[in-house]
């Protein structure tokens, strides 16, 4: 793998679990732990531009209600709002 992949993931990661609310970081870092080994280098550039979104937007869309974003139909966002999140804690 790449160097350009191997940072593109270690900044994924950081964003995914600082996320600035605590449902978030968790919501984003379990989607992102279970997909991020698996996304090809695109599927990785449309995760970080996922994760450069507001967390409003991001709940929003993930639990179908309306949003001030329109949403790429990418493989990326259509893994994310079908994704199941079980809190394991």
């Amino acid at each position: 793998m790449d160097i350009k992949t191997e940072q593109l993931k270690k900044k994924i990661i950081y964003r995914s679990n600082y996320r600035g609310t605590k449902e978030m970081d968790k919501l984003l870092s379990a989607f992102t732990k279970k997909y991020i080994d698996i996304l090809s280098l695109d599927d990785l550039e449309d995760l970080e531009k996922l994760l450069n979104l507001d967390d409003t937007n991001l709940y929003n869309f993930f639990n179908g209600i309306n949003t001030d974003f329109i949403f790429d139909d990418n493989n990326v966002n259509k893994l994310f709002k079908n994704f199941k999140y079980i809190n394991n804690e």
